[in-house]
């Protein structure tokens, strides 16, 4: 769902995104939830992670805030892979949000 222009407009570098995945490859319409996780699984990637971003006008394409990396295995299944990034996401998105909180000040 893409976000309204105007409302970007109006909160430009505003309004943050985490993306299941590192961007840019593993962006763009369609790539979400599971559907992310069984291409990376698919493309027997060595690595996956996450993306904080702002949302721009386009999906996946808003700068990038941080990318935080975790290794794969071959046996790794797109359900652990989404256990493995949702533990990224636990642990970056809270410090994130508060960094750039704090920056505001």
């Amino acid at each position: 769902l893409l976000i309204p222009e105007n409302i970007i407009k109006a909160f430009s570098q505003k309004i943050i995104n985490i993306h299941p995945a590192l961007l840019p490859k593993y962006g763009g319409k369609g790539m979400y939830g599971m559907h992310v996780h069984r291409a990376v699984a698919n493309n027997k990637e060595k690595e996956t992670g996450i993306s904080i971003h702002y949302v721009n006008k386009e999906y996946d394409k808003g700068d990038l805030i941080l990318q935080a990396k975790c290794k794969l295995t071959p046996k790794d299944t797109p359900e652990i892979i989404a256990e493995k990034v949702h533990q990224l996401e636990y642990t970056y998105f809270p410090a994130t949000i508060e960094k750039l909180l704090m920056s505001d000040e």
